[in-house]
């Protein structure tokens, strides 16, 4: 006789972050067109305070999760170094074990990862905390770049608003590209963004760890237009190009050619923000020559194209 309705959880965990906790609850709030129906509970009934000046009164402690066909799992403060209570991990084992579906939201990956059913498998959180993930939970595959990704079973997702990305996706896995374009428009949202969240980070040129070669990376910084060759760099720092390229691996995790392409990328990224020059123009003076040049590192940096970045960013 089973239910119509395909049966959402919200778990509201310590410190949850109120657009996290949000998308979910809002995409899919039982109406005419949507077979869904969710309920929002948390470790206890009563009172969670949550992040960011809000707190919530859930009705429903974990017995929430019981009927639910999919668990979602908003991000909360201090991922990294909080551990999510051992009845929520409990309570997660078992609703997986039943068959149902857990998707995390931003650093609700943690809280996931915590009852190692993401061991083994892809899995992303916020581009700030990919790195404490992976070291706190060294058997999940930590992938950076991605907006949501989909082990079957167990889902992620970057940041905030990717959380939408994610909801989407469900949709169309649920009930297709139709129905996921019907409440990508309701939710005045992008119905499939392109590129992964890399293109959000702030720059893909890590900030310097030590002094070792700063003034040198400075330099190269302000004459990323010329040709820059590992010798012209070690030349810079006053050291053999062998013993330039394994402190800089050591320094910064790129070799100084890695490097130097990334920060051309960066600098890209700000004319392609700032300016409204052309491809062919912006490949000129960043150093990589050719408006296809540009397109071929963009993509491999940010997963996304010139324009469609430009189109993203620019005002």
């Amino acid at each position: 006789m089973g239910h119509e309705n395909h049966r959402v959880a919200v778990l509201v965990l310590e410190g949850a972050k109120p657009l996290d906790v949000g998308i979910p609850a809002q995409v899919f709030s039982n109406r005419p067109s949507m077979p869904y129906e969710v309920r929002v509970c948390g470790p206890a009934p009563g009172p969670v305070t949550g992040g960011d000046g809000l707190s919530y009164h859930v009705a429903e402690g974990l017995e929430g999760l019981e009927h639910a066909d999919t668990v979602f799992i908003p991000g909360y403060r201090e991922p990294a170094t909080t551990e999510p209570p051992a009845s929520v991990v409990g309570a997660l084992l078992a609703a997986h074990a039943r068959g149902t579906r857990l998707a995390a939201i931003s650093t609700g990956a943690f809280a996931l990862a915590a009852t190692g059913l993401l061991d083994g498998k892809r899995a992303t959180t916020h581009w700030h905390y990919t790195k404490a993930l992976a070291e706190r939970h060294p058997l999940v595959l930590v992938d950076e770049n991605v907006l949501f990704a989909d082990e079957g079973d167990v889902l992620t997702s970057a940041g905030a608003a990717s959380g939408i990305d994610l909801c989407l996706h469900l949709l169309r896995r649920d009930h297709g590209v139709g129905l996921s374009n019907h409440v990508a428009r309701r939710l005045v949202a992008a119905p499939y963004r392109s590129g992964g969240q890399a293109q959000y980070v702030p720059r893909s040129v890590p900030e310097p760890l030590g002094d070792l070669f700063a003034s040198t990376r400075e330099w190269a910084l302000a004459h990323l237009s010329e040709p820059l060759t590992l010798e012209t760099l070690a030349r810079n720092a006053r050291v053999s190009a062998r013993t330039f390229s394994r402190r800089f691996v050591e320094d910064t995790g790129y070799t100084p050619m890695q490097w130097v392409l990334r920060a051309r990328v960066d600098l890209a990224r700000e004319l392609l923000e700032r300016t409204d020059l052309g491809v062919e123009r912006i490949a000129a003076r960043v150093g990589l020559g050719t408006g296809a040049n540009l397109r071929l590192h963009f993509h491999r940096v940010l997963g996304i194209s010139p324009t469609e970045y430009r189109h993203t960013f620019s005002p």
